[in-house]
């Protein structure tokens, strides 16, 4: 193994990176890269009690952070990443996640037309307790008025 300007890189090539940088690069902390190694969906090399990520465990972390971003469970991010390993031309795991993502965008949207009545709903309620104020006793702070 000989040393790069960005890490290490292993004797067959392959780009080789500490913890730190790992954590660097995506924007984590190292305890969060320790967390998701000890749920099972990266396993970095281990060179005495150093971790050493490959660039696969660093685009899993992407993934991974990625799901997490849209609202997936630990559990259905794994489940991902098991048919990633599993599939290799990834069909199933591409037809699985068009299945979960069209779950997610149906309940993104009930979400939204539920906060939207609520938005409406209080401006209603605020404009009829303004309404009972006289100008002068109507708070500036509030938008719009």
């Amino acid at each position: 193994m000989r040393q790069t300007a960005d890490g290490a890189e292993g004797s067959d090539g392959e780009q080789l990176s500490g913890i730190q940088e790992v954590a660097a690069e995506l924007g984590v902390t190292m305890r969060t890269l320790r967390f998701y190694e000890d749920q099972g969906l990266i396993e970095p090399r281990r060179v005495g009690t150093t971790r050493i990520y490959t660039r696969r465990e660093v685009a899993r972390m992407q993934l991974i952070l990625r799901g997490k971003r849209l609202g997936f469970s630990i559990r259905e991010i794994k489940e991902f990443l098991d048919l990633y390993d599993a599939d290799p031309q990834h069909h199933e795991q591409m037809r699985q996640l068009a299945l979960r993502l069209s779950d997610r965008i149906q309940l993104l949207r009930r979400q939204k037309q539920a906060l939207e009545e609520t938005l409406g709903e209080l401006e209603q309620i605020q404009r009829q307790a303004l309404e009972h104020l006289p100008p002068e006793a109507r708070p500036v702070e509030i938008e719009g008025l």
